[in-house]
């Protein structure tokens, strides 16, 4: 890394001016990250994104004029825009086809979520993570992968960009190895569709990758385990909504405003689920929707890794990775125990 990246950064006014300039760096960012997404089947745009602001901001030192004028903007890309993005994520759940899963599906998917979260938390623990950065790990691998981070980021009243945007890379990368385990592991145990469906749903990281495994196993199971992995991204609001309240109890500063018990954003995505779920938006209003959160969510991530620098992913070290592994081993369990029983 470059000596120049240790220097002061000089302070920067927000005006609009350059708010605008770091918003549209994020915004082209997503749109490339796009592109190469769909030309690389199976890699995530979100991850491209990742690596597009983890360069530049290597490439750049931060006093370079560019990167002084859109840091306003690159904050606004990575609080803002993320939150919207997870609020319109609602639009992509229907409630009725969740509960017509079954309860020992819909329960089974909230015994997942507890208990991975649990156990990475205690696995952090033992392993010395950083509170924080054990949080969005944990998040991202019981929930929803990359959203879910996004969203738990979103109400943290102490935060580091680089810890998001570290979650969501080991995300992506265990996720994408999900896609080869999971075919490999029904094909081997010779799982019939539905409880092949339901473990790849219950325990695969992104509903992309979900799609992608599923998709090899077979139509039959894709349907379902596109269904438990939405009712995943369900326990999203419930989730932020108790840590939302722990941040409230917790010690704050003197003339700290307490944060909301409900954070807005939170109270949007209920909302889109609501929305989405008496089923009075026409499809094309509900693609397109899904085509804008993908812009947002990937203009974040790439506003969230321009803050990843070389010394930072030093410092970081292996326990990160070592965590990462042990949630994606437990989610696994626990998504198979929930399999068998529902099946």
């Amino acid at each position: 890394m470059p000596e120049t990246a240790a220097r002061p950064v000089p302070p920067v006014t927000a005006t609009g001016s350059s708010i605008w300039v770091g918003i549209g760096l994020s915004a082209a960012a997503a749109g490339i990250s796009w592109e190469v997404g769909l030309l690389v089947p199976g890699l995530s745009a979100m991850l491209v994104a990742i690596l597009l602001g983890a360069v530049l901001a290597n490439v750049l030192p931060t006093d370079h004029r560019l990167m002084v004028a859109a840091r306003p903007g690159l904050a606004v890309s990575a609080r803002r825009l993320l939150r919207a993005g997870v609020v319109l994520l609602g639009l992509q759940l229907v409630l009725g086809d969740i509960l017509a899963l079954g309860w020992p599906t819909v329960v089974g998917v909230v015994v997942i979520v507890a208990g991975t979260m649990a156990a990475t938390l205690a696995i952090g623990r033992l392993l010395k993570v950083g509170g924080t950065q054990t949080l969005l790990i944990a998040g991202g691998f019981s929930i929803c992968g990359a959203a879910a981070v996004a969203g738990i980021d979103g109400v943290l009243s102490k935060r580091k960009d680089e810890e998001a945007a570290t979650a969501v890379a080991l995300v992506v990368v265990f996720g994408t190895l999900m896609i080869a385990l999971m075919p490999s592991l029904a094909f081997a145990l010779h799982l019939d569709p539905r409880t092949a469906g339901i473990w790849t749903g219950a325990s695969t990281h992104e509903v992309a990758q979900v799609v992608a495994a599923a998709g090899i196993i077979g139509p039959d199971a894709l349907k379902v385990a596109v269904l438990v992995k939405l009712a995943r991204v369900l326990m999203l609001a419930p989730v932020l909504a108790v840590i939302s309240f722990r941040q409230r109890s917790a010690g704050l500063e003197p003339g700290a405003a307490r944060p909301p018990l409900v954070p807005l954003f939170v109270a949007g995505f209920i909302a889109m689920v609501a929305v989405r779920s008496l089923g009075v938006l026409p499809s094309s209003v509900v693609d397109i929707a899904k085509l804008v959160q993908g812009w947002l969510l990937g203009a974040a991530m790439f506003a969230l890794g321009t803050s990843v620098h070389a010394s930072v992913l030093r410092r970081t070290g292996t326990r990160p990775v070592i965590l990462a592994a042990a949630a994606t081993a437990v989610v696994l369990l626990i998504g198979g125990v929930v399999a068998f029983v529902s099946r």
